[in-house]
């Protein structure tokens, strides 16, 4: 990050703000809505993420976001006031990022950038040692990526770069779906590892970036309660739940997903972790199996329900809420006297308040009681930014049922 010259900071093309509008980007928020910008002939002609000078209605200075003219989402910040940013700022922010990473985990699996939580806002970057995994969200971090990936090879040298540009999000942006390798190549899976548990991650063709980084802290204490116990994992994926309670001494482990290859990775990891014998891989949809698991009286220890995100807009909110009143109820039906439910939602138009009620409703529709033992979301390598609740989207409950 550099305080350029007023002449090196002219250049760039300048969005003013409308006046007379309660905008929240002047208190910290770091989006700007497309309703609090004076929408000119100019201004409707800039290319999807340019890098523009906001100012105020009057000429006062806001700073340097990414612009796209044809989002609700105008733009998004990336300096505040007079400060300009070039290739060096950007490679220092994913040095930055790089350097609490490597304070919080002392193995290089993790989640690197974090979008917006980093300042880099759309951009994902999944560490799996020696290959990363980036997704360019929005089109200001997609014209960007031939400064950022030098600068990811300035810090990590990877072995291999893959770009997951298949996100719904691009099409909101504009943007076409790309997938590939933009260095070296990693034939099959990647070996990964989770507190001394081994998993294998699809970074070229599994969901988002191949693993699921956020519920780390979560996998870690369901996996505390799973000795001895019986276990079912819905939504299993790649077997992060399920692979870490059996690891942890679980006496029998059923996984449920409705996708043969995260579940034939799953059982990969199993074998790799000698505990194949204890885990039992289904192929199944997860409503329908535990409807039929309702209706035959089978029930487990311990539960656990990490859904994809039942609501990817305010539109399908009501309907979200009610498929995870049902996912509860369902999964708490299959919990045994005295046993756990651990269950989750990913929806950031989900806030914990509606999703707490819509479990504990759950719950009550089958006549059951609980105490939530944990309330949590995203392990820390997901940092949320404080002006923008969207980045605190998961939400994970574990309860124990009477």
């Amino acid at each position: 990050m550099s305080t350029p010259s007023a002449s090196a900071r002219s250049q760039r093309p300048v969005v003013r703000l409308r006046p007379n509008q309660p905008v929240r980007v002047l208190q910290g928020h770091p989006w700007i809505f497309s309703n609090e910008v004076e929408m000119s002939p100019e201004t409707k002609a800039l290319e999807p993420g340019a890098l523009v000078r906001i100012e105020r209605h009057n000429g006062g200075p806001v700073g340097v976001a990414m612009f796209n003219p044809h989002t609700l989402i105008a733009a998004r910040m990336l300096v505040r006031g007079h400060a300009d940013i070039d290739a060096q700022g950007i490679a220092q922010r994913i040095g930055r990022a790089l350097a609490v990473r490597e304070r919080l985990f002392r193995a290089p699996y993790y989640r690197l950038v974090h979008a917006e939580g980093d300042g880099l806002p759309g951009l994902i970057v999944d560490r799996y040692g020696d290959v990363l995994a980036i997704q360019a969200n929005t089109a200001g971090m997609d014209r960007l990526l031939p400064q950022l990936l030098p600068a990811l090879e300035q810090y990590l040298q990877p072995g291999a770069i893959m770009l997951r540009n298949d996100s719904p999000a691009r099409a909101l942006e504009g943007l076409s779906q790309e997938v590939g390798w933009a260095k070296g190549s990693v034939d099959g899976a990647v070996r990964i590892e989770e507190e001394g548990v081994a998993f294998f991650a699809d970074v070229s063709g599994g969901q988002k970036t191949g693993w699921f980084y956020d519920q780390r802290e979560n996998r870690s204490f369901v996996a505390s309660l799973a000795r001895g116990l019986t276990v079912l994992d819905a939504y299993a994926h790649t077997g992060g739940f399920a692979v870490r309670c059996a690891h942890a001494g679980a006496a029998s482990v059923l996984a449920v997903d409705r996708s043969e290859h995260a579940l034939d990775l799953a059982a990969r990891a199993a074998a790799e972790n000698g505990v194949a014998a204890r885990c039992e891989f289904h192929r199944a949809e997860v409503f329908a199996e535990l409807e039929a698991m309702e209706a035959a009286g089978r029930q487990f220890e311990l539960v656990i329900a990490d859904p994809p995100a039942f609501v990817k807009s305010k539109r399908e909110l009501e309907q979200g809420l009610r498929g995870y009143r049902k996912l509860a109820r369902l999964a708490a039906s299959a919990v045994a006297p005295n046993g756990f439910l651990a269950i989750a939602s990913c929806s950031h138009n989900v806030s914990p308040a509606d999703f707490q009620e819509q479990v504990a409703r759950g719950i009550a529709d089958v006549s059951r009681t609980a105490r939530i033992l944990r309330s949590a979301g995203a392990a820390p390598d997901h940092p949320v930014h404080p002006m923008l609740p969207e980045t605190a989207y998961l939400k994970m409950l574990v309860l124990a049922l009477d």
